[in-house]
C-alpha cells in the first residue's frame, strides 16, 4: 500500500498543479512508482465527442511522464470552472466521499507514492446540496499530512499566516512550504518567505520559478514527507 501527501494552496491559481506536477516528477526521475490523485476537478475543457478531458491530471500525466490512466487519477470531473460544490449543481454528480475513498484506495494499492492535489484553497467546498464536504473532510478521512504552496508574491505573508492558522485550529499536519512564482534575489520574494517561516514556524521546502522543470529538494527528504 503506497504513501500519500495532500497539495494544498493559499488560493486558486498559486500554482498547486505546476508544483504537484514537478514532485511526482522527482519522484519518478528517482526510480520510484508515484501518483497522482484529486477529488473533484473543475474548468475542465470537452472532446468532440463530450467527454470531459481532466486538465489537471493531463498536464501532471504530460510534465511528469508517469503512465497512469487519467481515469484513475480524478473521480469527479466537471465543465464549469466553479467550486465543485457548484460545478455539480448546475452538471449533477455530486461528491460522495465514499467513491473519493474507493477511488484513492486504488490509486494505493498500485503506486508508491501518491501526491493528492486540492480543489482552490484549503476551504473550498467540494459538496454542499446532498452532503457537507470540505477538503479538510477529505484530508481528515485519507489521513495525510500537508504540504502548502503560496505564491511567493505580494500578499503572500496575509495568505500563508491565515491558511496556517485555519489548519493549526483543525489540528492538520503541515510539512512545510513551497512558495511558486519566485525570483532569485528579489527583495521582496526572499522577506515574504522569512516572514512567513518566522510566522508560522514552518519550513520552506523549496521554491519554484516560473519555467523551472526540477524541484530544489533532495530526493530523500521529499519522499520522508508522505506517510
Amino acid at each position: 500500500m503506497g504513501k500519500g501527501i495532500f497539495v494544498t494552496g493559499t488560493g486558486t491559481d498559486v500554482g498547486k498543479t505546476y508544483v504537484t506536477g514537478l514532485i511526482i516528477k522527482k519522484i519518478k526521475e528517482n526510480g520510484m512508482t508515484p501518483g497522482y490523485f484529486k477529488a473533484a476537478m473543475s474548468g475542465n475543457e470537452r472532446e468532440e465527442d463530450g467527454t470531459l478531458i481532466p486538465g489537471d491530471a493531463l498536464w501532471v500525466k504530460n510534465v511528469s511522464g508517469i503512465s497512469q490512466s487519467v481515469e484513475e487519477m480524478c473521480p469527479y470531473v466537471y465543465e464549469h470552472a466553479y467550486s465543485p460544490h457548484l460545478a455539480s449543481r448546475l452538471e449533477g454528480n455530486h461528491v460522495e466521499m465514499a467513491v473519493v475513498l474507493d477511488n484513492y484506495r486504488k490509486v494505493k494499492e498500485k503506486y508508491d507514492y501518491i501526491t493528492v492535489e486540492g480543489s482552490g484553497g484549503i476551504l473550498c467546498p467540494i459538496c454542499f446540496d446532498e452532503a457537507r464536504i470540505g477538503l479538510t473532510d477529505i484530508i481528515d478521512e485519507m489521513e495525510l499530512d500537508c504540504i502548502l504552496v503560496a505564491d511567493a508574491g505580494l500578499g503572500t505573508i496575509n495568505s500563508v499566516v491565515l491558511t496556517y492558522e485555519y489548519m493549526k485550529n483543525r489540528n492538520m499536519n503541515i510539512k512545510g512550504m513551497i512558495f511558486n512564482h519566485y525570483i532569485a534575489d528579489n527583495i521582496m520574494h526572499e522577506d515574504n518567505i522569512r516572514m512567513c517561516e518566522y510566522m508560522t514556524g514552518l519550513p520552506t521546502l523549496a521554491e519554484v520559478s516560473m519555467g523551472d522543470v526540477d524541484l530544489n529538494i533532495d530526493i530523500a527528504e521529499l519522499i520522508s514527507l508522505y506517510r
